[in-house]
């Protein structure tokens, strides 16, 4: 089911479970202006169709000792099927990759990586990631600071782009 088929409860819903998902279903209903019953109907049957993935707690990494943020770009030898799928594989088993995206241009995939410090990440990145199967080349970013990371979609663009019937 596309956006544009959701109505706009629905996307109500989305919009306020991505801001806050703790929220009590009484509360969300109340913000949505439907009665608890049929919100709660509603939700499930986002959940069901995968609107909803899951609710997470939104964890702050400094404060539990991971000091050290990277991006590694990471270039294969090989970009069979197969073998993308054993490198995205080994990426799900990694602790210290945290998001694995491949993309189209000069790197096969970017990873997100947390570590407590430098020295995990440099041990991490030496025995386990450059040496890797069909690795062929990693690049590595540190980041200095964080000035944007929000969750989701904007539902404000969705809104605009339904309400142009695009």
């Amino acid at each position: 089911m596309a956006a544009s088929k959701l109505d706009e409860i629905d996307r109500k819903i989305l919009a306020e479970l991505q801001e806050d998902g703790r929220m009590t279903n009484v509360e969300l209903a109340r913000r949505v202006g439907i009665s608890a019953p049929p919100c709660l109907r509603r939700v499930r049957t986002l959940e069901e169709a995968g609107y909803i993935r899951g609710y997470h707690a939104d964890v702050n990494p400094r404060e539990l000792g991971f000091e050290v943020q990277v991006f590694a770009m990471v270039g294969l030898h090989s970009q069979a099927e197969a073998d993308l799928s054993a490198f995205e594989q080994r990426c799900r088993e990694w602790a210290f990759v945290r998001e694995c995206h491949m993309l189209n241009g000069e790197i096969d995939f970017i990873l997100k990586c947390v570590a407590p410090d430098l020295s995990s990440f440099q041990t991490f990145l030496t025995e386990e990631l450059t040496s890797a199967p069909n690795v062929a080349s990693v690049k590595t970013s540190l980041v200095i600071r964080c000035a944007k990371d929000l969750p989701g979609v904007p539902f404000s663009v969705l809104e605009e782009r339904i309400g142009r019937g695009a």
